[in-house]
């Protein structure tokens, strides 16, 4: 991902349990990413027990960092030197590279390889489809106004007139702001319908943010000018410009 915020965090997470199954632990550290609420609730619906690391504390990420150092020493030194053309190609080497070398490679104090000691306990609890897209979902709290709207990520909704001056709960596709799911005590009750949709993508997710504009080539400031200092040409009196008239010598 190009971009290190919590949508990105679970994009890269949801990847890893479709493809390994559900952990029964994570361990996490401390960068934002990973201590939001969306993370809680993701790991609240899956039933994984989310465990941070100390703060401060170097000595409980050993294996992490020493991870990171193999990756440096033996990917990233090779990927520098080759040159890579952009992030999707960067993505497919990784992913080559830890399949075909990192999780092959045997480790010198269990004797085992990383895959055949994750495999070693049988296999891993499989990540039910439905359940995987539930967890990956947003929750707001909001009041529903007497107009019974409700406002998120600058959009206003309609809900039930049923639900005016009630709390509720907003359950949501970030990537997906044109449908919302209202809960009230747990239960689902209707669904919120879009009344003034600016956003259709939740601005914390990485596919929201802009694009850099590109230079069009053409020199528009200049062109600019130019059309500037003539239109000030045009309006220049340079009768007024000579100063006050004088009489004609007889």
């Amino acid at each position: 991902m190009s971009h290190e915020n919590t949508r990105a965090g679970q994009i890269v997470m949801r990847q890893a349990f479709a493809k390994r199954g559900l952990p029964d632990t994570l361990y996490l550290d401390n960068g934002s990413p990973f201590i939001t609420s969306p993370l809680e609730r993701t790991c609240a619906v899956l039933g994984i027990h989310l465990v941070h690391s100390k703060p401060h504390s170097p000595q409980g990420r050993g294996k992490q960092e020493r991870l990171n150092r193999l990756i440096r020493e033996r990917f990233l030194l090779e990927a520098e030197a080759a040159g890579i053309g952009d992030l999707d190609e960067f993505n497919d080497l990784f992913t080559a590279w830890v399949e075909t070398v990192c999780n092959t490679r045997v480790h010198a104090e269990t004797g085992e390889t990383p895959i055949a000691r994750f495999l070693g306990g049988g296999p891993p609890r499989a990540a039910d489809p439905a359940l995987l897209q539930e967890a990956f979902r947003w929750s707001a709290q909001r009041v529903v106004t007497r107009t019974a709207t409700v406002s998120l990520a600058g959009n206003r909704y309609e809900v039930d007139p049923g639900l005016v001056g009630k709390r509720v709960e907003l359950r949501y596709d970030p990537e997906d702001m044109t449908t919302l799911s209202v809960y009230l005590e747990g239960r689902l009750v209707g669904v919120a319908k879009p009344f003034m949709l600016g956003q259709h993508v939740h601005p914390a997710v990485p596919q929201a943010v802009r694009a850099q504009p590109q230079p069009t080539g053409v020199d528009y400031l200049n062109l600019v000018l130019r059309t500037f200092e003539a239109d000030i040409t045009e309006q220049i009196s340079y009768r007024e410009l000579g100063g006050p008239e004088v009489e004609p010598l007889a």
